[in-house]
């Protein structure tokens, strides 16, 4: 089941760069509302609490419960403006979702157990993560914050594919439809001498300068 978030707004009247400047000196936020069947809807944020959540992973991730005086939105963010430098944020865009209707974003990947796995104990053996998020379709009320990776069984050599993950009732991969060469990886385990002899074998492969070759080979 989906946890969703409510975060308060106001509808923006005035537009423009002007406008936006005004607005982010009085703390607040520019942004906009589409999709769906309602038109484009300007709108504003505070910026404190908005700050404050965009510290979260969910907030990139979950449904979000837009509230404009009561009446209630459900959104995706869709993009996020900051600034350069200074920990403020500039605009953000937001898409409605339909409840009815399957949606496809990119989800965190969390990886639990790797400390207890035989792999994660042995000192010569280097776990690598591939991927740190995926791309999932499902329901809105489906949608899950984030999809954990359990590798307290992982051994050295093995490898977690996509396929490999255990997803909620009702999340598919899209990317998973599309054949076997998009099942990639996601957890690596391999001996950490395996890349020194892989540096070693591209090294002795290298073409020796013709100022160190010795006369006899001339």
């Amino acid at each position: 089941m989906a946890t969703t978030h409510e975060i308060k707004v106001e509808r923006r009247q005035d537009e423009g760069k002007g406008a936006s400047r005004r607005l982010r000196h009085a703390g607040k936020i520019p942004a906009i509302v589409y999709g769906g069947e309602l038109k484009p809807v300007s709108i504003q944020l505070d910026h404190e609490p908005v700050w404050l959540a965009s510290q979260n992973e969910w907030f990139y991730s979950s449904i979000l419960d837009l509230s404009l005086a009561g009446d209630i939105q459900k959104v995706l963010l869709r993009d996020i403006q900051r600034h350069p430098y200074k920990q403020l944020i500039m605009h953000l865009d937001f898409q409605r979702v339909n409840e009815n209707e399957a949606l496809r974003t990119a989800v965190p990947l969390h990886f639990v157990g790797e400390e207890k796995s035989p792999a994660g104990k042995s000192a010569e053996v280097v776990v690598t993560h591939e991927l740190t998020e995926v791309t999932v379709e499902c329901l809105p009320k489906d949608l899950p914050e984030h999809i954990e990776i359990d590798l307290s069984g992982l051994n050295v050599g093995d490898v977690i594919h996509l396929s490999d993950i255990k997803l909620p009732a009702g999340v598919e991969i899209p990317e998973l439809k599309l054949g076997k060469e998009h099942d990639v990886a996601v957890v690596i385990a391999k001996h950490g001498r395996e890349d020194v002899v892989e540096e070693a074998s591209e090294d002795a492969g290298a073409e020796v300068p013709a100022s160190k070759v010795s006369k006899d080979e001339k």
